[in-house]
């Protein structure tokens, strides 16, 4: 009798641990890839300023307003990716240019990695 419970405690924990993975991927099913993306760029008076992308949306470029514009910003750099989703960063606004991969969590760029936009997988 008790190495029932046992087995059936056991696969009550398996199923929800199995679960987990799961809901995650729904939330960016449906839409959201949930937490923050960060990055560094230059303002207009030209000092660091910090962006913050919270629950920013999956499936969709996202291009970085204060940097959206070649012609009068310099790139953001230094992004960092605290979402339950990949990052994509891009050189170039529209998710266009040269491209690197940022993982879920604690995916991270230096300040010598350039993006204007960002695509969330």
């Amino acid at each position: 009798m008790r190495v029932g419970k046992i087995v059936a405690a056991v696969f009550g924990a398996g199923m929800l641990i199995a679960a987990t993975p799961v809901a995650a991927n729904a939330a960016n099913a449906a839409g959201t890839a949930t937490g923050g993306f960060s990055y560094r760029y230059i303002d207009a008076a030209g000092s660091a300023q910090q962006g913050l992308l919270m629950d920013p949306p999956s499936q969709e470029c996202v291009t970085l307003p204060q940097v959206a514009d070649p012609d009068t910003s310099a790139p953001a750099d230094s992004p960092l990716n605290f979402t339950d989703a990949a990052a994509i960063v891009f050189t170039g606004p529209g998710c266009r240019g040269d491209s690197f991969r940022l993982q879920p969590f604690t995916g991270h760029g230096s300040e010598r990695l350039k993006l204007r936009s960002v695509l969330f997988v």
